[in-house]
């Protein structure tokens, strides 16, 4: 079966260790990455997180393509509520002037963090003329077209290859708007896993996209033993918020839940305790997983999750999909 390996990382932060030990652990696994033949390597973009290093994406980025050659590197992705459109544009062409061919422009709709990193970071736009997220994508279409007879604002560099597009979504609603904007769908399934919602959203990108397929995220943690990656994932929790006015957040512990309705200024929530949607197995059982998957939703691309576990662990669990995937080898 024939589909595409490529990685996300989010540059966790171990017990006892530094952001900077997590960067360089980041740096390590995408060098790695590259060597077993992974198609893409992604960071993700998390603010105020005292366990993930990884709060700007554009500028781990710039370090990753200097210390790779071949392997695409992107965001996934850049939470576009905070930025401007012609900002974010003016970065990624200049990202892909310095490595034509290999930048990847990943968008989310999330905020990223909690409530004072999103008032800190738009503590100078007018909610009045803040666009919504499609007209933001509009935005990013007309200046990464590099269009020279353009009579607005450029977004210079132009670079030899535009970045490519990705919309990170999971919902019928993504996938109708990447389609409309001609953004290629990363279906979150390592956020929300049901396969119902899956099976719809791959349906209706289908359909307004004249036939692509998405692109499938999930967290996957492969290891020697079935029973060792059932113990180390079986520790995992994932606590969703419950806030009165309807919005709703995953985070990592009831403290983190806590913090969160703290600074949103709220007392009355609720939260509810949940084990993440991680595959995890020995690499072979992983990859039947992969093929059946491939098989019944014709997925070209999966882009892996490993959980915030140790940098051994997550380096020996792309080693070993790559081994078991020996298509994958350059």
């Amino acid at each position: 079966m024939t589909y595409l390996l490529s990685l996300l990382d989010k540059s966790p932060i171990e017990h006892g260790l530094t952001a900077a030990d997590a960067l360089r652990a980041t740096v390590k696994i995408a060098a790695r990455a590259e060597e077993l033949g992974y198609h893409r390597f992604w960071v993700a973009e998390h603010h105020n997180m005292s366990n993930l290093a990884s709060s700007a994406p554009e500028a781990l980025i710039a370090y990753l393509l200097a210390r790779t050659s071949r392997i695409r590197i992107g965001s996934g992705g850049v939470m576009l509520q905070h930025y401007s459109a012609y900002k974010v544009a003016e970065t990624f062409n200049l990202l892909a002037s310095l490595a034509p061919g290999r930048v990847d422009l990943g968008v989310g709709k999330a905020p990223g963090g909690f409530p004072l990193s999103t008032r800190a970071l738009q503590l100078a736009v007018d909610p009045a003329r803040k666009p919504d997220f499609a007209s933001q994508l509009s935005d990013l279409n007309t200046y990464l077209a590099a269009d020279p007879n353009y009579e607005g604002a450029q977004a210079t560099p132009f670079p030899p290859a535009a970045p490519e597009r990705f919309l990170l979504g999971a919902s019928v609603e993504s996938a109708e708007l990447a389609a409309e904007k001609g953004w290629e769908l990363v279906f979150a399934g390592h956020l929300n896993g049901d396969p119902d919602n899956l099976r719809r959203t791959f349906e209706a990108y289908e359909r307004a996209s004249g036939g692509k397929r998405p692109i499938l995220a999930l967290a996957a943690f492969a290891a020697e033993s079935e029973d060792y990656a059932r113990e180390r994932v079986g520790k995992l929790r994932i606590v969703k918020v419950f806030l009165p006015n309807g919005q709703t957040v995953n985070v990592g512990s009831e403290e983190q839940a806590a913090e969160f309705a703290r600074q949103a200024g709220v007392t009355d929530y609720r939260i509810e305790e949940k084990v993440p949607s991680v595959l995890h197995g020995t690499a072979e059982q992983i990859r039947k997983e992969l093929d059946e998957l491939h098989r019944r939703y014709g997925v070209k691309e999966f882009v892996l999750d490993t959980p915030a576990l140790s940098a051994a662990e997550r380096l020996a669990s792309i080693e070993l999909l790559a081994k078991e995937r020996l298509s994958l080898v350059a």
